[in-house]
């Protein structure tokens, strides 16, 4: 396929330069003041273009995120409310941002400010050999999503690498943009690219081109489709968006991809090149098995019968043995959640919490690392989940980055689901269950990052009443909190009865039956803003997640 490779110069400015780490109520060191962090939730006051240089986490939407030459860099998909982000005249595509500690970040301008001119000639190379008509340039409909970042050495230097999706939106028979008439068609394809950069506070990038693209086990023909809404049967085994990027203890490199349709394929990659070691020939083959020898191998699925699985964006990390392979469940408005499963080898088998196979799509895979929730004041939050995960630079820290959105019709607004803010959020190790105290899992914390100081937390400190959500399945729909109230002779009552007790050497607190992990966080819901106590832990055999909130 034509590889078209180009450099592309932006310019940005960042008002982080020089800011130093933020402090943000306590006190952190000696006489360091700490402020809690005042940027809105709700935004649309400053969504317009005029204002981006404000807008913090506001228009994140499934970020990825790496360390990068002092500053952790996150880029997203394009997607923005009202989408201002179009109004941009450099670097409009896979915006980012950059920040020191996690909790200011600053606009970064993208890598592109138009599609790569690799893409259109590698659709149409490929339609050409369908026996199709090529789609005129200007005819193309182009969408731009979930890229991910990572911090690689290429030729001895710290090279910033990005794999990137672009996504056409022509259906295949007609090449007729798909808000026209339904052709009997399915959609085009999407492809994966890559660019590099050693300047992206810059948004200094070298693009490197075709990586990969969605491929058919149903031949060069089979993209009939009868149906506009029969999404179960879709002609594509692998849709090539949502990319994650890993380097193993051994030094290999792979890409995993993929969205609903057939599950998540894990491709190896040539280290230097940043490209497939295996070729890949034409994006279609006779079965399954002729396509995955050459397009990746299938490391998971929610449903192995369905076309149409609601799983997405898968998200690798490797840590004390275990590659956790995270991932996003069913639409992302309202109903996204997060859930994780994991395998002592990169290839799989990737199993759940419970045992259940993720790699044969055995069903529903726990535990939930976030869920739509509602503590009882604010709005709450939804669509939490595309997440990025990474470690904090010289530490054992591991943070979960995702887009969250409002809930429809807060303050009025009946397009406020379209606003969607950047949460970062701690990662605590939890055990499965209590007899289970080495058998760790990922959950995110119920409150984002704020860099609150942290100072010993006693048994005393968690006497009183907590707000305690379960975390449990409920599509479509917020998990609210109910009070639990710990008390000083060792009871807990409330949503949550029996005994508690804390052990202050590990930071864990059993309720019941069940373990959870205490942090000090930020309660962003208050009125001002304060520091607080918040829990999180699992009960693997009720399959429910615990946050807990001390008010």
């Amino acid at each position: 396929m034509p590889i078209i490779a180009a450099v592309t110069l932006w310019a940005c400015s960042d008002p982080s330069e020089g800011t130093g780490i933020h402090t943000s109520g306590g006190k952190t060191g000696q006489d360091i003041e700490y402020k809690a962090p005042d940027y809105a939730d709700d935004y649309s006051a400053i969504a317009s273009w005029d204002y981006h240089v404000q807008w913090n986490l506001a228009n994140i939407h499934d970020p990825s995120v790496a360390y990068y030459d002092g500053y952790y860099y996150m880029y997203g998909t394009d997607a923005s409310y009202g989408n201002e982000h179009l109004k941009a005249t450099r670097g409009r595509h896979f915006q980012g941002r950059r920040s020191k500690d996690l909790v200011n970040w600053y606009y970064v301008a993208g890598p592109f400010n138009d599609a790569p001119s690799w893409v259109a000639d590698s659709l149409n190379s490929i339609r050409l050999r369908m026996g199709l008509t090529p789609i005129n340039g200007a005819d193309i409909q182009y969408g731009y999503w979930a890229p991910v970042v990572r911090r690689v050495i290429v030729g001895g230097k710290d090279v910033l690498r990005m794999y990137y999706c672009i996504v056409i939106d022509n259906y295949i028979k007609s090449g007729k943009p798909t808000s026209a008439a339904f052709d009997g068609s399915w959609s085009e394809r999407a492809f994966i690219g890559m660019c590099e950069s050693t300047d992206p506070y810059g948004a200094v990038w070298e693009d490197k081109g075709f990586v990969t693209c969605s491929s058919s086990d149903k031949g060069r023909d089979g993209w009939t489709r009868a149906d506009a809404g029969n999404w179960n049967d879709a002609y594509f085994y692998y849709n090539a968006i949502d990319p994650t990027y890993i380097v193993t203890p051994q030094g290999k490199h792979y890409l995993i991809h993929g969205s609903w349709h057939s599950g998540f394929a894990l491709l190896e990659i040539d280290a230097e090149s940043g490209k497939p070691k295996t070729a890949l020939g034409n994006p279609w083959a006779d079965s399954a098995e002729e396509l995955t020898a050459r397009y990746g191998q299938r490391i998971g699925t929610r449903t192995a019968t369905s076309r149409w699985q609601g799983s997405e964006a898968p998200e690798i990390i490797y840590k004390d043995g275990y590659y956790y392979l995270f991932m996003a469940y069913d639409g992302l408005d309202v109903p996204y959640n997060t859930r994780v499963v994991r395998s002592e080898n990169i290839e799989g088998p990737y199993y759940d919490i419970t045992g259940r196979n993720f790699t044969n799509g055995r069903g529903d895979c726990y535990p939930i690392v976030t869920h739509p929730y509602r503590f009882e004041q604010g709005y709450g939050w939804v669509g939490i989940s595309h997440c990025g995960i990474f470690q904090k630079e010289g530490t054992d820290e591991w943070f979960y980055c995702s887009q969250g959105r409002l809930p429809a019709n807060v303050g009025g607004n009946r397009f406020s689901n379209a606003i969607m803010m950047g949460h970062v959020r701690r990662i605590v190790w939890c055990p499965a269950s209590a007899s289970e105290p080495d058998n760790l899992w990922p959950i995110a914390l119920p409150e984002r990052y704020a860099a609150v100081p942290d100072s010993k937390i006693t048994s005393n400190d968690l006497i009183g009443t907590w707000e305690h959500i379960g975390l449990v399945y409920d599509y479509a729909h917020q998990n609210l909190s109910q009070d639990v109230v710990l008390k000083a002779d060792g009871t807990v009552t409330g949503a949550i009865t029996g005994k508690w007790s804390y052990d202050e050497a590990t930071k864990r607190l059993t309720l019941g039956n069940v373990v959870v992990c205490v942090e000090r966080e930020l309660d962003w819901e208050a009125n001002p803003r304060r520091e607080t106590i918040v829990y999180a832990g699992v009960d693997k055999n009720n399959k429910v997640t615990y946050w807990g909130k001390k008010i």
